[in-house]
């Protein structure tokens, strides 16, 4: 299939090893637990908590499937969470457009210094994670203080408001995930970004912008990740520049899990979805058992990360036979 001269990947057994395993755990958790797994106010927290990892995670497949990664997201979503409770005193306005600008000057430094001047992503990243995190704390008077949005603030009433016995940041999120989906696979330059992952050097032989590419993929990651910030302080009415510690690796986790090369060029949306979902299922599922620490939600949540890639390779080598 192509669209725009382009060829479109399609949809492949090897990378369906998350959906399969998500199915699995749903219904395990449902025979096990009944109704408080399967009710609709327990699936509807899942959703929620599942909704701010899914922003960061839409942005991060787009970083990936370039060949890069981005170290940087969990200190943005804490910057992010802080500028946004700091600039909720000007209003609403000031309060999403002050975190999205910083996060977008963010990206497009990590996005220049990867594309233009050739600095390892790992490098570029590691050192936006300290410095956001840094600005963060300098920002909260080094943790000391918190900043409060009233509740009376459209972004309050917005971050805690339910449609259709959802959260609104699900279908925010839901929103933005369609509108990945359709740049991803629609259009050139979704198609530049498999391009670009599955081999630079081809990629310039070919003509297609790598370093423009580059950047528009890390401003898409600092851009979502703050957009998560903006949701998570206007669900708290807070903004703590703690919060956002290991999310990084959990997004990059529910990439890996959904099928997406860590070296670039293969992978999809909709595998990055499924992971999400594995991700937040078991760690519910973990809480309902209620004797479990969250110590091993990591443990258990790193064995199924390795159960789901060994699905993944057992699904590809029966495609190749």
């Amino acid at each position: 299939m192509t669209t725009f001269g382009l060829a479109v990947p399609r949809w492949r057994v090897d990378r369906a090893g998350a959906p399969i395993v998500l199915g699995l755990v749903v219904l395990a958790g449902a025979a096990v637990f009944g109704g408080s797994f399967a009710g609709g106010q327990n699936l509807g927290n899942i959703a929620l908590d599942a909704s701010y990892l899914l922003l960061i995670a839409t942005g991060m497949t787009f970083v990936i499937l370039s060949g890069g990664i981005d170290l940087s997201v969990g200190s943005l979503l804490a910057l992010s969470g802080v500028l946004t409770a700091y600039g909720a005193r000007w209003g609403t306005l000031t309060a999403v457009a002050l975190p999205l600008a910083v996060c977008a000057v963010f990206g497009v430094v990590n996005g220049l210094l990867i594309g233009r001047a050739r600095i390892a992503p790992f490098i570029v990243t590691l050192a936006a994670l300290l410095f956001a995190r840094g600005f963060a704390f300098a920002v909260a008077d080094e943790g000391n203080r918190v900043y409060i949005i009233p509740a009376g603030l459209t972004l309050t009433r917005l971050g805690q408001a339910r449609w259709l016995g959802l959260g609104a940041p699900v279908w925010l999120a839901l929103a933005v995930f369609a509108g990945g989906l359709v740049l991803l696979n629609l259009t050139r330059f979704g198609q530049a970004t498999f391009a670009v992952g599955d081999n630079q050097e081809a990629a310039e032989l070919m003509g297609l912008p790598v370093a423009r590419v580059r950047v528009l993929v890390y401003v898409i990651s600092a851009v979502l990740t703050g957009v998560a910030g903006v949701l998570v302080a206007a669900q708290t009415q807070s903004g703590l520049p703690t919060i956002g510690e290991g999310r990084e690796l959990e997004a990059i986790a529910a990439v890996v899990i959904g099928g997406t090369l860590l070296s670039g060029g293969a992978g999809s949306l909709s595998g990055t979805l499924a992971g999400v979902l594995l991700l937040k299922v078991i760690q519910n599922l973990i809480n309902q058992v209620g004797t479990l620490t969250a110590y091993y939600q990591q443990v258990v949540s790193g064995t199924f990360l390795v159960v789901v890639v060994l699905i993944q390779l057992r699904l590809a080598r029966r495609r190749r036979v």
